[in-house]
C-alpha cells in the first residue's frame, strides 16, 4: 500500500509541508518497508488549480492514503472523487509521521480544512 505525506523537501527526514497543492514535494511511501519515492510538485507556484492538479498527480501514482497538514475544498473533493483517504493535522518529520500513521494516530477528514487558495496567503 501506498501513502503520500506533503514534504518541504525530498527525503524521509523532510519537514511536512502543511499545504497539500502548494506543498515542495509529495513522498510517496510504502509504511512497511519504508521504500519512498519524492516527487517534485509542479503545482506550487500555480495561480489556481493548484489543489485539483494535485489531487490528480497523487491519484495517479496508487496512493490510498494523503497525509498533509490542511486540504483546500478542490483538493479534498479530487481526491475524495479518486477514493483517496484524506488525514489532515500532521505536523513534524515525515519518517515520524509515517511511523505514527502506522501506529493509527491520524484519523480520517470528511470535509476540506481551510478555504480555496488558502495556501496563497
Amino acid at each position: 500500500m501506498k501513502i503520500c505525506i506533503t514534504s518541504n523537501g525530498n527525503t524521509l527526514e523532510s519537514q511536512v509541508d502543511p499545504r497539500f497543492g502548494r506543498c515542495a514535494y509529495f513522498i510517496i511511501a510504502d509504511p512497511d518497508t519504508m521504500a519512498f519515492e519524492a516527487i517534485d510538485n509542479m503545482n506550487s507556484g500555480a495561480s489556481g488549480g493548484a489543489g485539483t492538479r494535485s489531487g490528480q498527480l497523487i491519484s495517479g501514482k496508487g496512493v490510498k492514503t494523503v497525509l498533509t497538514g490542511n486540504v483546500g475544498p478542490n483538493a479534498f473533493q479530487t481526491l475524495q472523487a479518486a477514493g483517496i483517504e484524506i488525514m489532515t493535522g500532521v505536523s513534524g518529520i515525515v519518517k515520524d509521521v509515517i511511523i505514527k500513521y502506522k501506529q493509527g494516530e491520524y484519523k480520517s477528514i470528511g470535509s476540506a480544512t481551510v478555504d480555496s487558495h488558502s495556501g496563497l496567503k
